[in-house]
C-alpha cells in the first residue's frame, strides 16, 4: 500500500465515516467577459462557453494566477432552468508548477426568477443577484506534475461558488 503521509498538507483530525471533514484550499477569482452560446441545442436547452481571460488564486497553500487562454467553463443550460457546469482551465502556482482544474457542478436558482436575473446580471449588466438565491457548486479534481502539490491528485475536493458580473468566485474545499 503507498504511503501518503509525506504527501499531504493535512493534519489530524481527518474525515471519519459519520462526521466528515472539510479543509478549505484555495479561493479562485475568475474574469470571463465574453460568451458564446448556441441555441436551441438539437436534444433542448442550450450550450454556452465563458473563456477564461484573467484570474488569480490563493489559500493556505497555494497562492497564483489563471493561466489567459487555457479554457473555460461549457456549461449546458438545461430546460428546467439549471446549468450544467463543465470548465477546464489551467492555473500557474507562485512557484511555477502548472495546476489543471477540472469543475463539474450545477447552478440553479433558489427562487423562479432567479436564472433570468443571473443572465441579466452576467450578460446584460443586470442588478447582482444575491448568493443565497442560487446554488452553485462544484466537484473538482487536479492534475499536474509529481511533486510538490500532487495531493491535490489524491483528495476529494468541492467548490462553492459565487457570480459575479464578469465571472465566478469559488472557494475550494478538501475532504480529507
Amino acid at each position: 500500500m503507498a504511503d501518503f503521509s509525506d504527501t499531504t498538507p493535512f493534519t489530524a483530525p481527518f474525515s471519519a465515516f459519520d462526521a466528515p471533514r472539510l479543509e478549505p484550499v484555495m479561493t479562485v477569482q475568475l474574469k470571463f467577459p465574453e460568451a458564446y452560446s448556441m441555441v436551441p441545442m438539437p436534444g433542448g436547452g442550450m450550450r454556452t462557453a465563458v473563456l477564461v481571460k484573467d484570474g488569480t488564486f490563493e489559500g493556505p497553500l497555494l497562492k497564483g494566477r489563471a493561466v489567459p487562454g487555457s479554457g473555460g467553463d461549457y456549461a449546458w443550460w438545461r430546460d428546467d432552468e439549471v446549468a450544467c457546469l463543465d470548465a477546464r482551465y489551467l492555473l500557474e502556482e507562485e512557484d511555477g508548477t502548472i495546476i489543471m482544474l477540472q469543475n463539474r457542478g450545477f447552478l440553479w436558482g433558489r427562487k423562479p426568477d432567479t436564472m433570468a436575473r443571473l443572465r441579466a446580471w452576467a450578460f446584460d449588466g443586470g442588478d447582482p443577484v444575491p448568493h443565497e438565491d442560487y446554488y452553485l457548486r462544484s466537484q473538482t479534481t487536479f492534475e499536474c506534475a509529481k511533486g510538490k502539490h500532487d495531493w491535490l491528485t489524491k483528495h476529494v475536493f468541492i467548490g462553492v461558488g459565487e457570480r459575479r458580473s464578469d465571472g465566478n468566485r469559488l472557494r475550494y474545499y478538501a475532504l480529507t
